[in-house]
């Protein structure tokens, strides 16, 4: 992943780029490296690919702002496919409406028609979305889940054809393609287009009688228990994808997508801060006068600090290791752990002649010519620079 290209110079157009400017760019490159102007060629046809997944990812607001924050780890991990290795198929499946605007009809370069709504004959099946709530101990070591989902499944009785029988045949107005082609005289020289066909539309076959289970679309709804292998390092709002493992498509159409919508779960003790967490530790005057030992909680088990003597508020200790992973790189955040002095609203009479004398004591009074404290956030800055 260290090596894959930065998306937006695969487009050639600026991190501020608008949508329409995006879509630009991607069809000159896509019109660049398309088959058709590219036959055979190997080269042409990985940087058509790496065109549209880049498209892919940009044209989506929320894609494109998890690429913006987190860049290719932002893009999923392992089983997930979240914006890496498209082929053909998804291009044109995805993107063919693109094509058919830009280039009057749109090339065919087989890819168009039957393959491109689904990959054998019918069409691609929806994608499917469900949320999963991940602690934040959970996100640290990456988990399994397991979901009951309702999805569509290839009908088992007419085998995802959605014919009874064999009452299914051949198109003949094209040839079981799902497009009709033409050449036509261009400047550039003769252009193959495709279009729909008008007779099975884009099918590629003919249903003379239709399935009584499914009622000629080719799936039946079914529950099934799926198992999520959630890597570590994921962050709330990150959408990861499960290939095929959405809706099946009608008619032995290629199965949609499952994405996962990542929701991060409060929790008692931290604030998430990118890899970093952020706890506040309360102690009291005393202890902060006269220093102490104290144990802190952190997403393991349990770590010992030392508060030095005349610790102030505000002061900001760094365990280091002890936040979270990065997702697909190596290396974790820290645990952030600011000192809050505690003090009481209510004291005893004892307490309260106490303080008195400690008032009036020059030990006691603040130091106006003392470095002026910083913010939180501005002293944590430092730590990274």
């Amino acid at each position: 992943m260290a090596n894959k290209k930065d998306y937006y110079e695969i487009l050639g157009v600026s991190r501020d780029a608008s949508a329409d400017e995006i879509k630009k760019a991607y069809r000159k490159t896509a019109l660049k490296y398309h088959p058709d102007r590219n036959p055979d060629n190997k080269e042409a046809e990985d940087k058509f690919k790496e065109a549209a997944e880049a498209y892919e990812v940009l044209s989506d607001p929320q894609k494109r702002s998890q690429y913006d924050r987190f860049g290719h780890a932002g893009m999923g991990n392992g089983g997930f496919s979240g914006g890496g290795g498209m082929n053909m198929e998804d291009i044109f499946s995805n993107f063919g409406d693109i094509f058919g605007d830009f280039f009057d009809g749109g090339f065919g370069g087989g890819f168009g028609g039957a393959r491109a709504r689904g990959g054998g004959g019918g069409t691609r099946g929806s994608n499917l979305r469900v949320k999963v709530k991940l602690t934040l101990e959970e996100i640290a070591n990456g988990v399994q889940k397991k979901i009951r989902l309702r999805r569509d499944i290839p009908c088992s009785t007419c085998n995802a054809t959605g014919a009874k029988g064999n009452a299914v045949t051949t198109c003949t107005t094209c040839n079981g393609t799902g497009q009709v082609r033409r050449v036509t005289n261009t400047i550039l020289g003769p252009m193959q287009t495709a279009s729909t066909c008008p007779t099975c539309h884009g099918e590629g076959k003919i249903i003379s009688q239709k399935c009584d289970s499914c009622k000629g679309t080719g799936v039946q709804s079914s529950e099934e228990n799926i198992e999520l292998n959630i890597p570590a390092g994921v962050a709330n709002g990150m959408q990861l994808s499960i290939s095929g493992k959405g809706n099946a498509g009608h008619r032995g159409g290629r199965a949609g997508d499952l994405i996962i919508l990542i929701e991060e779960e409060a929790h008692e003790h931290f604030v998430r801060d990118g890899q970093n967490l952020l706890y506040t530790l309360h102690i009291n005057f005393a202890d902060a006068v006269l220093g102490t030992n104290v144990e802190i909680p952190t997403l393991q088990n349990k770590a010992k600090i030392k508060i030095p003597a005349g610790t102030q508020s505000g002061k900001v200790f760094r365990l280091r290791d002890k936040g979270l992973p990065a997702i697909n790189a190596y290396g974790k955040g820290d645990l952030l752990v600011e000192v809050n002095i505690w003090t009481p609203q209510h004291v005893s009479e004892d307490e309260r002649k106490i303080l008195e004398n400690m008032r009036n004591s020059g030990n006691f009074k603040p130091n106006a010519n003392a470095k002026k404290e910083r913010s939180f956030m501005d002293r944590m800055k430092d730590y990274f620079q």
